[in-house]
């Protein structure tokens, strides 16, 4: 057992953030990462998702990033080398591969951190006063159920696994979701395809404008709201709509943004609706979003009667030895440097009993 005061679960951006502001109050956090490499969920993405294609990447605190640099160079590369150089830059040592297989009530009001059976680091335990958790969403993509899906006779895939347009030149794919990565996978299969179907739960809202700061914040703090009385976070794009991005400006120029409302049932040719509709289709891919990667928080008994877990900013009130980051509203680049930050912030006063009014609340990253 090793004693610490804080550990960092994960190293994407929430997790990188958090311990950049952490040190700058400093605290020398131990850091995790379960990947046997920098970048977060940015190391498995397609391809074919370039960086012009991003809709929103967020500098890491403490670094200016030239956003013209990159351009079509994939961002599974770009991103992935940036967070390495960052890392060395911070001189922030991560532990890797290590998985968090539980965490859990110590002695001493310590939090035993335990990773699992496997890889280098595997059975080590960490004693530590406060647990900042970043584990993120990638780990867990979201596969809703419908009647009939056991029997279809085409492939399913989910967009974690989906790597390019390619393989599905002459398919009749149809594209489940309405955020973001469905309007990645619709412009680029458009025109390869043999034909593709836009089906979503809700009927899109594309916004045209610049969705400012202010708009930001406001999107931010309706997801807030939910995870503040415990319930299951939203997708933020459930809130903010979908940007005017590059990605959906090219799914709109080839006609693919032509939504039909869900389905009710998977046939084995196709997919078929409640009023007799039915069309034929050989692939179905699923950008359905990811749930949150909480599994080995189970032993704290967080979770609500809701379903979720209540978080007042990134503070866990049932365990205030907990922060919860790319959680909830810091589940995108739009908020995770803040939650980064506040994060920082809640563990300096709960390790140090500082006051609110201590310089840790004009906390600012600063460029080395």
């Amino acid at each position: 057992m090793e004693e610490t005061d804080v550990v960092v679960i994960g190293a994407g951006q929430a997790g990188l953030s958090s311990a950049y502001f952490l040190r700058r109050l400093g605290l020398e956090p131990v850091v995790l990462d379960a990947a046997d490499g920098p970048g977060g969920a940015w190391r498995h993405r397609s391809p074919t998702l370039t960086m012009d294609k991003l809709h929103g990447i967020f500098d890491l605190p403490g670094v200016r990033r030239d956003p013209e640099a990159d351009g079509r160079r994939p961002a599974a590369e770009v991103v992935p080398a940036s967070y390495a150089a960052y890392e060395r830059r911070m001189g922030l040592g991560v532990l890797r591969p290590v998985t968090v297989s539980t965490v859990a009530p110590g002695p001493r009001d310590r939090l035993l951190v335990t990773a699992g059976p496997a890889g280098p680091h595997a059975g080590r335990v960490w004693a530590a006063r406060a647990v900042v958790n970043a584990t993120g969403t990638w780990t867990r993509p979201y596969w809703p159920y419908y009647p009939g899906a056991r029997d279809f006779r085409g492939r399913q895939l989910h967009y974690a696994a989906y790597r390019g347009p390619e393989e599905f030149a002459g398919r009749r794919v149809v594209v489940v979701g309405g955020g973001h990565s469905a309007a990645h996978v619709l412009s680029e299969l458009a025109g390869v395809a043999a034909a593709t179907l836009w089906v979503t739960r809700r009927r899109p809202v594309i916004r045209e404008d610049d969705f400012g700061e202010e708009a930001r914040r406001e999107a931010v703090a309706r997801v807030e709201a939910r995870v503040r009385a415990g319930l299951p976070p939203q997708s933020v794009v459930s809130v903010t709509g979908l940007g005017h991005t590059p990605v959906v400006r090219e799914a709109r120029a080839k006609g693919a943004l032509e939504r039909l409302p869900m389905f009710a049932r998977i046939t084995p040719y196709g997919v078929a609706w409640a009023d007799g509709h039915e069309e034929p289709a050989d692939t179905i891919v699923w950008a359905t979003g990811f749930r949150s990667a909480l599994d080995h928080l189970a032993p704290l008994h967080l979770r609500r009667p809701g379903g979720g877990i209540a978080v007042d900013g990134t503070r866990v009130p049932a365990e205030p030895r907990v922060q919860l980051v790319g959680y909830g509203p810091s589940a995108s680049t739009v908020g995770a440097n803040r939650a980064g930050r506040t994060a920082a912030r809640n563990v300096h006063r709960l390790l140090t009993g500082a006051a609110p009014d201590t310089p840790a609340d004009t906390l600012t990253a600063q460029v080395p």
